[in-house]
């Protein structure tokens, strides 16, 4: 695999890789993919960037539509986050949306990039819902883990991080994060490509952190339905998904600052 510095780099996945939270679409979102292509870029300017991901996509979508359009564009670099989407579907598509992870995992380590995959972090810990998922979630890590071992890709450790549990990583949705997750996202994944001046601290809370209390995860439940489940039961009312209609933000590879 190739081992930087990067000249073409494309994100596939759903919402978290797009952005959400991170800004608005008013204004725009940025995310973690847009935040570590700005990082790559100023260590070595000149970078080319695409990020295929949509909000609400699948695995399957991926795999069908985002990696044979990300793989055309020849990239030295490929960042996939994808999956909540199937875990939180309810439904007996799961065991599917596993093997099709396999099958992307598989055609990824064909394309020649370097990978940056990650697991997904403990949500049980952040909003009590995620007690539900728990099962689905730990099965879908494994598989991540799995295939970083076989596969050599590079390996954002979302779930044993600290950091992950604290209530201001996250959005108001207690699903997707926030600026500042999305920013220690992307100092992650610069840790798990050794980029100079990378460390671990991104995984580490910080020095008046303390674990969720049961108010404040009682309050993140709110949020969640509110924010995270209301609008998802709508769109499933009208048959819709929440990225029906939208096209990547950046389709093509391009100039990182334009």
């Amino acid at each position: 695999m190739a081992d930087g510095p990067y000249t073409r780099y494309v994100a596939i996945g759903d919402s978290q890789t797009e952005g959400l939270w991170d800004g608005d679409d008013s204004v725009g979102v940025l995310g973690f993919a847009d935040r570590l292509a700005a990082t790559l870029d100023a260590l070595h300017p000149g970078l080319q960037y695409a990020n295929l991901a949509i909000r609400g996509r699948r695995i399957r979508d991926v795999l069908d539509d985002q990696l044979p359009r990300a793989l055309a564009m020849r990239p030295d670099l490929i960042t996939v986050c994808v999956g909540m989407n199937d875990i939180t579907r309810p439904g007996l598509l799961f065991d599917r949306a596993m093997a099709d992870l396999d099958l992307l995992h598989d055609r990824l380590a064909e394309s020649g990039a370097t990978v940056v995959t990650t697991t997904f972090p403990d949500i049980a810990r952040i909003v009590p819902i995620g007690r539900i998922l728990s099962s689905r979630m730990l099965r879908t890590n494994e598989a991540i883990v799995t295939a970083a071992d076989r596969y050599g890709f590079k390996l954002v450790d979302l779930y044993s991080a600290p950091s992950m549990t604290q209530p201001d990583t996250w959005s108001d949705d207690r699903v997707h994060g926030s600026p500042k997750g999305h920013m220690l996202f992307a100092a992650a994944a610069a840790e798990a490509l050794d980029l100079p001046g990378s460390n671990h601290d991104w995984a580490q809370p910080g020095p008046t952190a303390t674990d969720p209390s049961i108010r404040q995860r009682a309050h993140s439940q709110l949020l969640w339905t509110k924010n995270m489940l209301a609008p998802w039961l709508w769109h499933h009312a009208q048959g819709k998904s929440s990225g029906d209609g939208r096209a990547p933000k950046r389709p093509m590879l391009e100039s990182v600052v334009g």
